[in-house]
């Protein structure tokens, strides 16, 4: 999702946990794979409501559950209506789109609401399915998720496209045998996929 649906902004997630009194947030938030408290929610290990007490704790004040996700959506850059339009494209085409995001509640609950493209629809409203890391009890780049949505798409790894902007990601999935496209953060990768997709046909 962060960096190919959305664009992500890294320095602004810090500066809204460091509002909130998390001073040592650049050294906690990672671009690619969130650590400690971070990345137990991510995996599933935590709760939201886990995540917002331990997070208290470590500000030194009592967060509330939206203060927690004011700040985690500053990793949200902007949403791009290209790529939107290219996943509609792709699923008129037959082709079926998946997400597979290391991801937590507080993203989530802005991704999957009607406030997510400006236009009413969630992410959902482009996606076949969506594979949660905090709901796989997963996170990339651990074959474990990968798998699982291997079984639980029926997917044929020569035949499968993924795309991601993380370079451990993409090697874990080349790994399995997927087919991957490297792109940058906020990079247009419409016009690259079609080469690919070219490729596996």
């Amino acid at each position: 999702m962060g960096g190919v649906v959305i664009t992500l902004d890294q320095r602004q997630a810090i500066e809204r946990f460091k509002s909130l009194g998390l001073a040592d947030a650049e050294q906690r938030l990672d671009a690619y794979t969130q650590q400690g408290i971070f990345g137990d929610l991510e995996a599933g290990k935590i709760t939201d409501e886990d995540f917002r007490r331990e997070l208290s704790v470590l500000v030194g004040r009592e967060l509330s559950w939206n203060e927690c996700r004011y700040a985690w959506m500053g990793y949200c850059g902007g949403v791009p209506e290209r790529n939107l339009q290219k996943m509609n494209e792709l699923r008129d085409r037959g082709y079926r789109v998946v997400l597979l995001s290391n991801t937590n509640p507080y993203m989530m609950s802005w991704v999957m609401s009607d406030e997510f493209d400006g236009k009413g629809h969630s992410l959902g409203y482009y996606l076949d399915e969506a594979y949660m890391s905090y709901k796989c009890g997963a996170m990339k780049p651990d074959p474990v998720f990968f798998n699982a949505v291997i079984k639980g798409e029926a997917l044929v790894p020569e035949e499968t496209l993924f795309l991601d902007d993380g370079p451990r990601n993409i090697a874990a999935a080349d790994a399995l045998g997927i087919k991957t496209l490297l792109v940058d953060n906020g990079e247009d990768w419409t016009g690259k996929i079609e080469e690919k997709l070219k490729a596996l046909s």
